[in-house]
């Protein structure tokens, strides 16, 4: 299915359509503040199952994010951490940036690493805050597949590309290129492990 969100005030019957498909074990694409993203509800097994074939990955040896509200999920999915960090998070999220974190128990048992860390991104994307909104849980997200970032920014060229492997695509107007910066945090002092939209301030 291909379905219009309008960017700046996304029309409730399709949030409601795209959050249902997500709770039912469905796959989409969906904006980002930066690129587009290929997720599933993270506690939906078969979906992120599927999300890895659609990868040609195993699930533990992909890279997939949470992608969360807002910073209350952190106590939720990752394990204490310190005031400085949790200052940092919150000077640069909502924003453009991927943190990986130590992860806790509750992160699913299908998503655990070895690393034991999880990637955390909160967005500052109107249709991605409605729809976590209305989903209640963290979308799993991921890159979608391919080495092609021009082809991802445009919703109806990726309906061509990806329409037989997901339930739904989000057009949600032209994507932007460049992906979100990707620090680690598991360690000090933090590695930019991939610089992208995002400028990580000093801290």
């Amino acid at each position: 299915m291909f379905l219009e969100l309008n960017p700046e005030n996304p029309n409730p019957r399709n949030v409601r359509i795209v959050t249902e498909c997500l709770l039912d074990g469905g796959v989409v694409i969906y904006p980002t503040d930066t690129i587009y993203g290929l997720g599933c509800d993270i506690y939906q097994h078969k979906a992120v199952e599927r999300i890895a074939r659609i990868k040609q990955t195993k699930v533990n040896k992909n890279q997939m994010s949470f992608i969360c509200k807002d910073l209350s999920d952190l106590s939720k999915f990752t394990k204490s951490i310190s005031t400085p960090l949790y200052r940092l998070l919150k000077s640069h999220l909502p924003g453009p940036f991927t943190f990986i974190l130590p992860a806790s128990k509750e992160v699913p048992k299908i998503l655990q690493t070895k690393k034991n860390t999880i990637g955390l991104r909160v967005p500052a994307n109107i249709i991605c805050q409605t729809l976590l909104s209305e989903l209640g849980n963290p979308i799993l997200s991921t890159s979608l597949p391919g080495d092609m970032v021009e082809e991802y920014t445009d919703p109806e060229s990726m309906n061509d590309n990806f329409k037989d492997l997901v339930d739904i695509i989000i057009d949600g107007g032209i994507g932007s290129m460049i992906p979100s910066t990707v620090v680690d945090c598991t360690k000090e002092p933090y590695e930019v492990l991939r610089q992208g939209a995002g400028k990580l301030e000093e801290y």
